[in-house]
């Protein structure tokens, strides 16, 4: 255990980056012609929509800056705050959803999955509105199950997303109505599935896996020992390159000592922000306490990562390759 948390500094760019004063905004590179992109948000469907409203702006602008033709939005959960009156008939769908993040900029389909909040019954259960809501012709909003699987770009894939529900509860953690988490038999199912998919042949040069809650975080969720006891030697096992979650209101990048896994953290979509437990200079290289969103650039040879505030500047961004090796980039 004590190497799994063991910080992890690669180069002297490395470490600079881990210190306060290292801490700044670079200048997005222009992608290159071949790549293919996903925009990543998490924790985004705040009740109050101002923060929100301001992130998804800023998305925008930024893909249309860049000249980028997303294949999709990725949607790390906790996608309903509050109520949902009307369940798929809620007008927030239009103006959270769709007019937020509008087809004219992002016309690829937005892969869900749910977070805590999601599972509240507020009058009616949200949950079951997402899932109704992805049978709907028409929409974007793509959430065919609790768990599922993916290969993007649709045409010469690049990268294998196991979509999971991540709501499995913690050791002694009491669930009060409203909210629910799987059920045991749930957890076993998903469990066995995330397995036997693992264990399959790749098509694919790289190879992901998103649930809401993080399974490492420096934000004051902490990590997850139920995700650490059950999902982490998966990843570990079968070389997974990234690992995507929220929940934790922050951006986060968090490498350990011989882990294959990177672990993605994207949780600044709108919903108020926490401040961090463990600072990125123990433990990083990168976590900060900001409104943002995140890009992920990708060719068969590179995936580049990049964590971007409400502004569209680039806070923190990496590379890594199929074999597992990354590099932080500092400009």
């Amino acid at each position: 255990m004590q190497n799994r948390r063991q910080f992890v500094r690669q180069s002297v760019a490395f470490s600079a980056l881990t210190t306060l004063g290292g801490m700044r905004s670079f200048a997005a590179p222009k992608p290159g012609s071949d790549a293919r992109h996903l925009i990543v948000v998490g924790d985004w469907g705040y009740d109050d929509p101002k923060a929100q409203i301001s992130v998804s702006r800023a998305m925008g602008a930024y893909t249309q800056q860049h000249t980028l033709h997303p294949e999709a939005l990725l949607l790390l959960g906790d996608n309903w705050y509050g109520d949902l009156p009307g369940g798929v008939d809620c007008p927030r769908w239009k103006t959270n959803f769709e007019d937020a993040y509008p087809a004219s900029i992002f016309p690829g389909p937005a892969y869900a999955i749910p977070g805590n909040h999601d599972y509240q019954v507020m009058p009616e259960s949200k949950l079951a509105a997402e899932l109704a809501y992805a049978k709907r012709p028409g929409t974007r909003w793509t959430m065919p199950s609790l768990w599922y699987r993916v290969e993007l770009p649709a045409k010469n894939p690049v990268l294998t997303l196991i979509a999971l529900d991540s709501n499995v509860g913690y050791p002694g953690h009491s669930v009060k109505l409203p909210n629910f988490i799987l059920t045991d038999a749930q957890r076993a199912e998903q469990l066995a599935w995330l397995e036997a998919e693992l264990s399959k042949p790749l098509n694919t040069p790289f190879l992901a896996v998103m649930g809401h809650h993080p399974i490492y975080s420096d934000g004051p969720h902490g990590d997850h020992p139920v995700l650490i006891r059950d999902w982490e030697p998966l990843l570990r096992k079968h070389k997974v390159h990234l690992y995507l979650a929220g929940h934790d209101h922050d951006l986060q990048h968090l490498e350990f000592a011989g882990h294959p896994t990177s672990f993605f953290l994207s949780g600044g979509g709108g919903a108020d922000l926490y401040n961090l437990k463990i600072h990125p200079s123990e433990r990083g290289p990168f976590a900060q306490k900001v409104y943002g969103f995140s890009h992920i650039e990708m060719t068969p040879e590179l995936l580049t990562l990049r964590h971007l505030d409400e502004q569209g500047r680039q806070v923190h961004a990496f590379s890594k390759r199929p074999d597992g090796s990354v590099q932080i980039l500092t400009s």
